[in-house]
């Protein structure tokens, strides 16, 4: 299971490569993205298409909050729960 800091490192590089405002400014990790133009509403399917290729993870529609989005820590944190529930239903035994 990728780690809290690989998640972060990954998802901000992510980022950067793909948002030029985002390369232009900087990118710290509680800088909301929708509200300081880093990322638009199109751009938030970019990153979660990002999260479900590359962490393997499915984001549901009921999942697609702000809260989840607003920032790269949001999102670092968010990945990490959804790696984590993966994790755990492996882990499951069938029944």
């Amino acid at each position: 299971m990728p780690q809290a800091q690989t998640i972060e490192d990954r998802t901000r590089e992510f980022v950067l490569k793909q948002f030029p405002l985002a390369r232009r400014n900087g990118l710290k990790p509680d800088d909301k993205w929708l509200e300081a133009g880093i990322v638009d509403s199109l751009g938030i399917l970019d990153v979660v298409n990002f999260l479900e290729a590359e962490f393997s993870v499915h984001v549901t529609d009921e999942e697609l909050l702000p809260e989840n989005f607003a920032s790269l820590s949001a999102v670092v944190e968010f990945a990490h729960k959804k790696i984590s529930a993966l994790a755990q239903e492996k882990e499951q035994p069938c029944k």
